[in-house]
C-alpha cells in the first residue's frame, strides 16, 4: 500500500513536515507495511508576492509621540466618526441628551418655548412628508442628491427613525438656546444621513463630499448651519471613535495582514488561475516509481483535494494515462462547492456525475469547518462518492486543521480501503 498526502492551502515546509509526520505515524499503525510518498508543493507552486508587496497601499508612516501608535490625521478621525455613526446613528444625539444643562437663563421658564422644540417640529414635519422629502420640488438639490447617491429609498425611514427617537426628543428639550439648538440640528442631520447610509448598505453610492453636502442640506431644513466642528458631541465622541473603530488599525496593519494572508488566500487564487503546473507535478509524482499491482491511496486536504479531483476528472475525460488509485480521499475539501459554482476546472459546470474512470472518492468533512463541503448531494446516485462526517469539537478555523488528530479520520480511511468490492 502506497500513500500520497497532498497538503492544502497556506502550508509551507515546516507545517508540511509536521502534518506529514502526524499522518504517517497514524496510518503506519493501521498499515505497517505501507510506504509514503512526500508531496510538498507549497514552496514551488505556492503563492508569493512577486513585487515584494508593492501593490499594498501604505499608511502615511507617521507615529504618535508617545505610545508607539500611528498618529491619526483629520481623515482618520473623520472616517472613524462616521463608522461609529453608521454603527449607531443616534450616538451624537444620545450624548447631547445626556450632557448636563447649562445655567438657567430664563428660557426654561413655564410658557417659554425652548429653541430645541423648533428643531423637533421641523424634523417631524420633514418625516411627515416622505414622498417629497419635505421639499417643495422634486428638482430640489436634496432630492437630486438622494437619488444620485442611492439613498432615496432609505431617507424617509431614516427621518422617521430619528424623529421618533427618545434621544432626539430629549436632546431637543435640553436645547434651550439658539447655539444649542443648532448643535442638535447638526447632530440630527448627521443621524439621518448615517441611518440612510446604514440602511442602504452596499447599495449606497456616496462619496464623503456627497455625504457632507447631504448633512448640510438636511441641517438647513432644521435651522442649523451644517457641520459644527468642535461641538460638544463631537468632542466627546472623537477620541472614542478612534479607539472603537477599526479603520485606523486596519490602515496601519494592512501590509502585515496582507502578507500573512498570502499563503492561504494566495494559493487558492493562484491555483484557480494557473493550476496546471501543480496538477502536472502531482501526476508526475503519482506516476513515478508506481509499482504495478500496488494499490495507491491519495489523500488531499483542502486545496490539495481540489487539485486531485481536478486531476483525475481531467484524466478520465481526456483518457490520459494516469495510474488509477485504489482510493481518493479528500478532507476538508471545497471541490464539491466549486463544482456547484461551475468553478471546478476538471468538470463541466452542468455535470451531475463523475466521468467514467474516476476513482472511488471518500470525502471527509466536519460541519464546523466552514471550508468543508459534502460531495454526495452534488453527484447524486454516483456509488463512487461517499461522504463521512467527523467532529473535532472545535470552531472554525481550528476545525479546518484538526482532522489529522482524529482517529475517526484514519479509521474511516482504513475501513474504506479494506471494504470488499
Amino acid at each position: 500500500m502506497r500513500f500520497v498526502f497532498v497538503h492544502g492551502t497556506g502550508v509551507r515546509r515546516e507545517r508540511y513536515d509536521q502534518l506529514s509526520a502526524l499522518i504517517t505515524e497514524a496510518l503506519t499503525r493501521r498499515f505497517p507495511d505501507a510506504s509514503f510518498v512526500p508531496c510538498y508543493w507549497g514552496g514551488t507552486h505556492g503563492a508569493t508576492l512577486g513585487a515584494g508587496g508593492g501593490s499594498i497601499p501604505r499608511p502615511d508612516g507617521t507615529r504618535a509621540a508617545a505610545g508607539g501608535g500611528s498618529a491619526a490625521g483629520p481623515l482618520d478621525q473623520e472616517a472613524a466618526e462616521w463608522l461609529l455613526l453608521l454603527t449607531d446613528p443616534l450616538c451624537e444625539l444620545r450624548v447631547l441628551a445626556e450632557l448636563p444643562e447649562g445655567e438657567d437663563d430664563g428660557l426654561g421658564m413655564p410658557g417659554v418655548r425652548g429653541a430645541g422644540e423648533k428643531v423637533a417640529e421641523l424634523l417631524t414635519g420633514l418625516s411627515d412628508e416622505p414622498d417629497s422629502y419635505g421639499l417643495p420640488s422634486a428638482a430640489d438639490e436634496l432630492s437630486v442628491l438622494l437619488r444620485a447617491t442611492g439613498l432615496d429609498a432609505s431617507y424617509a425611514t431614516a427621518l422617521a427613525e430619528v424623529a421618533g427617537s427618545t434621544e432626539f426628543a430629549t436632546a431637543c428639550t435640553a436645547a434651550a438656546d439658539i447655539p444649542a439648538s443648532r448643535e442638535v440640528a447638526t447632530a440630527a442631520s448627521r443621524a439621518v444621513v448615517a441611518a440612510a447610509l446604514a440602511d442602504a448598505g452596499e447599495d449606497a453610492l456616496c462619496t464623503g463630499d456627497e455625504r457632507d453636502r447631504l448633512v448640510d442640506l438636511v441641517a438647513a431644513r432644521l435651522g442649523g448651519t451644517g457641520r459644527v466642528p468642535g461641538g460638544r458631541a463631537a468632542a466627546v465622541l472623537a477620541a472614542l471613535a478612534l479607539r472603537m473603530t477599526t479603520q485606523p488599525v486596519l490602515d496601519l496593519w494592512r501590509g502585515p495582514i496582507t502578507r500573512k494572508s498570502v499563503p492561504a488566500l494566495g494559493d487558492i487564487l493562484r491555483y484557480q488561475a494557473r493550476g496546471g503546473p501543480l496538477r502536472d507535478h502531482l501526476a508526475e509524482l503519482i506516476t513515478k516509481d508506481a509499482v504495478p499491482g500496488e494499490p495507491t491511496v491519495l489523500i488531499g486536504h483542502s486545496l490539495g483535494g481540489i487539485a486531485l479531483v481536478d486531476l483525475y476528472a481531467l484524466a478520465a475525460m481526456e483518457q490520459a494515462p494516469l495510474p488509477r488509485p485504489e482510493l481518493l480521499v479528500t478532507v476538508g475539501s471545497q471541490a464539491p462547492f466549486l463544482h456547484e459554482l461551475g468553478a471546478l476546472t476538471g468538470l463541466p459546470p452542468t455535470a451531475t456525475a463523475l466521468p467514467p474512470g474516476f476513482p472511488r472518492w471518500l470525502n471527509i468533512y466536519d460541519r464546523k469547518d466552514l471550508l468543508a463541503y459534502r460531495a454526495e448531494p452534488v453527484f447524486p446516485g454516483d456509488p463512487r462518492v461517499v461522504d463521512h462526517e467527523v467532529s473535532s469539537r472545535q470552531p472554525f478555523p481550528v476545525s479546518h486543521g484538526a482532522y489529522w488528530k482524529l482517529d475517526a479520520v484514519y479509521d474511516r480511511i482504513a475501513e474504506e480501503i479494506e471494504a470488499p468490492r
